[in-house]
C-alpha cells in the first residue's frame, strides 16, 4: 500500500505540476492571496461565486442534455400507445427486444466509453454523443419494420451509453463532495421532468392530423430534431475542466482547483492508467456498486418501457394513459430532489437509500395483489414506484464521492452504467404480453429484486465502515492522526488547516491515499 510520500506516475505528476504552476501564477497576481500553508487563499464568498458561475454554465448543460437523453429514451413507451407495434408489425416479444436493444448496445460499449471519457476532451465528446443519439432518434420515425426499429434503437443506446458515466465524472471534477448529491439530483431529476414532457408531447403531438405520418412518427421526429439542434450549442458553451474554464478569471481558476482539494478525488487527467482498472477489479465495493445498479434498474426499465402499457391495461384510452404518466413524473422529480437534499444535509446516503426501497416494495405489492377493478388503488401503487428514481442519483454521488483518480472514476462509472444497462435488458424481458394486463410473474420477480437491493446496500455500508477503519490504521502507521476531519462534506467551504494533509489530493487513488475518508 502506497504512503503519502511515494512517487506517482508521470501523468499524475503532470496534473500536480500544472496545479502548482497555476498556484504560482495566482501568487504573482496577488501576493496577499495565500494561506499559512502556502496554498491559495479562498474565502466562502469566493467559493459561492465560483460555484454560482459553474452552475450557470456546467450544471445548466448537464440538466438540459440529460433531460433530452431521458426524453429520447422514454418516448418508445408512448409510441406503443399510439400504434407503433401495429404499424410496424411487431409480434410476440419483438417489442420487448426493441426496448432491450438500446441497453444491450450500452452494455457492449462501456469498455470504450470509459476510455473515451479519459482520452477525449469533454467539450468534443459530449456534442458527438448528443448528435449521434439525436440522429438515431429522428431516424426511428422512418422505420416501418422490426429490423429498422432494432437498428435505430441500437445506435440510440450506443451514443447514450457514455452519458451517465461522463456526467458523473464531470460533476465530480467541478464540485465539492458536499455539493455533488444535489447537483447529480438536478440533472438526474430530469427523469421526472422528461416523463412529464414525454406525456404532454405525446398527448399534443398525437392529436396532429396527418395522412403522411403516424402519431408515433411525429413524436420521434420532433424529439430527435430538438436533440440534434442541441449538439452545436453544447460545443459552444461547455469547457473541458476547471483549469481551462472560460467563464472563470485566471485567479478564479486556481481558487476553483483549491476548493476541490479536500475532495481528495483529483481534477482530471488525459492519461488512461491501467493500475486504476486493477484496483477496481480487486475491490469488493466495485462489485457491490454494480450490483446496486443492476438490481435498481431492472425496476426502472419496467416503468420506462412498460409503464404506459400497464396504465393502458387499467382500461384508459391512449390519450388519458399519456396524461396519467404526468403525475408519475412529478413524483419522480420531487422524490429525487428531496432524497438528495436529505442525503446532503444528513451527510449519509445508505439510510436514505434503504428508506426509498420501502415504498417501491409497497407499490409492487399493491400492483400484484389488488384486483384490476380497483383503478384508484392500482394508480396509487404505480405512483409509488416513482420512489425508485430517488436512488440512482444517490448511488451515483455515493460512487464518485468514494472514488479518486480520473481513470478509476471513469471505469467504475462505466461499470455502473453496464450494470444499469444489464438491468434495463432484464427488466422488459420479465414482462410478457401473454401475462397482460396483470403482469403477475414480472411483478413478483421485481419485488424479490428490490428486497435483494436493500441487502446489498447494507453490505456496502458495512464494507465502507471497515475500509475507513483500515484507513485510520494506515494513517497511524505513517505517523498521522487516526481521525481526519473531512472538510469536503461541510455545508460551507472550510480550508484544510493541517500541515501536509491534502498534498496528494490530485494524484492518488482512494486506495493509495491514506488521507481519503469514505462516505457512508
Amino acid at each position: 500500500m502506497a504512503s503519502s510520500s511515494q512517487q506517482v506516475d508521470s501523468s499524475s505528476d503532470k496534473v500536480h505540476a500544472e496545479y502548482a504552476e497555476d498556484v504560482e501564477a495566482s501568487r504573482t497576481m496577488s501576493k496577499d492571496n495565500a494561506s499559512p500553508l502556502g496554498r491559495v487563499e479562498l474565502t466562502e464568498e469566493d467559493n459561492k461565486r465560483i460555484r454560482r458561475k459553474t452552475d450557470k454554465v456546467i450544471l445548466v448543460i448537464l440538466v438540459w442534455v440529460y433531460f433530452l437523453q431521458i426524453l429520447d429514451k422514454s418516448v418508445l413507451g408512448y409510441g406503443s400507445i399510439f400504434g407503433l407495434q401495429k404499424d410496424t408489425g411487431l409480434v410476440g416479444n419483438q417489442y420487448s427486444l426493441v426496448g432491450s436493444i438500446a441497453p444491450i448496445a450500452q452494455l457492449a460499449w462501456q469498455p470504450f466509453s470509459s476510455f473515451l471519457i479519459v482520452k477525449v476532451p469533454h467539450r468534443i465528446l459530449m456534442p458527438i454523443l448528443i448528435l449521434g443519439w439525436g440522429i438515431a432518434q429522428a431516424s426511428m420515425a422512418a422505420c416501418h419494420s422490426y429490423s429498422g426499429l432494432l437498428a435505430t434503437r441500437f445506435f440510440l443506446g450506443l451514443f447514450e451509453g457514455g452519458c451517465l458515466p461522463l456526467f458523473s465524472v464531470i460533476t465530480n471534477q467541478w464540485y465539492r463532495r458536499a455539493e455533488q448529491p444535489i447537483r447529480v439530483a438536478a440533472w438526474y431529476g430530469t427523469n421526472g421532468l422528461a416523463t412529464i414532457a414525454a406525456a404532454a408531447l405525446s398527448y399534443g403531438l398525437g392529436h396532429i392530423p396527418s395522412e403522411t405520418l403516424h402519431s408515433w412518427q411525429i413524436i420521434f421526429l420532433f424529439v430527435g430534431i430538438v436533440t440534434i439542434i442541441t449538439a452545436p450549442f453544447v460545443y459552444w458553451k461547455l469547457d473541458n475542466d476547471v483549469t481551462s474554464a472560460r467563464f472563470l478569471t485566471e485567479t478564479e481558476k486556481v481558487q476553483a482547483v483549491e476548493r476541490l482539494r479536500a475532495n481528495q478525488t483529483g481534477i482530471g487527467s488525459r492519461e488512461f492508467e491501467w493500475s486504476h482498472v486493477w484496483e477496481i477489479l480487486l475491490e469488493p465495493k466495485s462489485y457491490l456498486w454494480v450490483g446496486m445498479s443492476l438490481l435498481l434498474n431492472v425496476g426502472a426499465s419496467v416503468t420506462n418501457t412498460f409503464g404506459p402499457l400497464i396504465l393502458s391495461g387499467l382500461g384508459f384510452n391512449k390519450y388519458i394513459t399519456s396524461l396519467l404518466n404526468m403525475p408519475f413524473g412529478a413524483v419522480q422529480f420531487i422524490i429525487i430532489l428531496l432524497a438528495s437534499y436529505a442525503a446532503q444535509k444528513a451527510r449519509l446516503k445508505s439510510p436514505i437509500l434503504l428508506i426509498l426501497v420501502v415504498p417501491v416494495i409497497a407499490g409492487l405489492a399493491m400492483l400484484y395483489a389488488i384486483p384490476r377493478s380497483d383503478t384508484g388503488a392500482l394508480l396509487g401503487g404505480y405512483y409509488l414506484l416513482a420512489f425508485l428514481f430517488g436512488s440512482n442519483p444517490l448511488i451515483v454521488s455515493w460512487i464518485v464521492g468514494n472514488t479518486a483518480g480520473t481513470t478509476k472514476k471513469s471505469v467504475i462509472m462505466s461499470l455502473y452504467n453496464a450494470g444499469s444497462s444489464a438491468g434495463n435488458i432484464i427488466g422488459p424481458l420479465l414482462f410478457s404480453s401473454k401475462d397482460a394486463p396483470t403482469y403477475h410473474p414480472g411483478l413478483r420477480s421485481v419485488l424479490a429484486i428490490f428486497v435483494t437491493l436493500a441487502a446489498v446496500v447494507l453490505l456496502q455500508l458495512a464494507n465502507l465502515i471497515v475500509l475507513n477503519k483500515m484507513q485510520a490504521k494506515k494513517r497511524v502507521a505513517h505517523g498521522k492522526a487516526a481521525v481526519i476531519h473531512d472538510v469536503s462534506m461541510e455545508d460551507h467551504y472550510v480550508q484544510i488547516d493541517t500541515e501536509g494533509v491534502g498534498e496528494h489530493a490530485f494524484d492518488l487513488t482512494d486506495r493509495q491515499n491514506d488521507e481519503f475518508v469514505y462516505l457512508y
